[in-house]
């Protein structure tokens, strides 16, 4: 489902999905195609986002498009 229908369906709320289809552009992830999995309640927003695994997010549908921030790990060695 196109993220457009989503905002249709379930105006100004926090929606729970599983990613389907994403572009990476200049450090950020733009999402346009997902599987809803329902609505949640402000109230439980929060915590129903840091129980998300992987391919799964919490975004409020106020919002025009999906975009994420893409943070790149970076390594440090020490020496001994």
């Amino acid at each position: 489902m196109k993220w457009q229908e989503v905002k249709n369906i379930y105006p100004n709320q926090f929606v729970k999905f599983e990613i389907l289809h994403a572009e990476e552009m200049d450090n950020q992830e733009i999402i346009d195609e997902v599987a809803v999995i329902g609505p949640v309640k402000d109230e439980d927003a929060t915590r129903e986002l840091l129980g998300c695994k992987e391919k799964t997010l919490v975004y409020h549908t106020s919002k025009d498009q999906v975009i994420v921030k893409i943070r790149k790990s970076t390594g440090l060695r020490r020496t001994l």
